[in-house]
């Protein structure tokens, strides 16, 4: 099970690299130190692995890294924000209900590891989850309260109301 700490850690780096032009590890390196995390070379190497950073050349024909949804196209940071403030804006974009059926649209790149911090709440009300690059979908038991639901997702999602 990945510590929260990881976890946190890995949200910071998404953050980071779709935020802002990196162009290597070091740069990486410090960045996420000015965030408080301190990691080693070795750490960050297996943290851009498992989360499929890459590497492609922006509008300038800088070669930064990007996140696996960013590889399609040309890479653009956006305007300079605390990771706070990245934070609140990345991540959970809405949830929908059909049937037995949960929708949540997420920022490019972050269903996966939404999906996990869901699927590790161990919530008797979800059979199951499927995450796509900016999709889950969630089956619920039959009978289950979409109220409950939004009530113990907020606890992952702050922005679930």
């Amino acid at each position: 099970m990945q510590r929260p700490h990881k976890r946190q850690r890995l949200d910071a780096i998404k953050i980071i690299v779709s935020s802002r032009e990196i162009l290597n590890q070091e740069e990486l390196l410090q960045e996420l130190r000015k965030e408080g995390y301190a990691v080693t070379q070795a750490t960050l190497s297996r943290d851009l692995k498992t989360l499929k950073v890459a590497k492609a050349f922006n509008a300038n024909g800088r070669n930064v890294y990007v996140l696996p949804s960013e590889v399609q196209h040309q890479h653009q940071p956006a305007e300079s924000h605390s990771l706070q403030e990245m934070m609140d804006l990345a991540g959970f974009r809405s949830m929908d209900f059909s049937g037995n059926l949960v929708v949540i649209k997420t920022q490019p790149g972050y269903a996966a590891s939404l999906a996990y911090d869901i699927d590790n709440l161990g919530l008797s009300d979800i059979v199951g989850s499927v995450a796509g690059d900016d999709t889950i979908i969630l089956v619920l038991r039959e009978g289950s309260s979409r109220k409950n639901l939004r009530r113990t997702l907020g606890k992952v999602i702050s922005s679930v109301q």
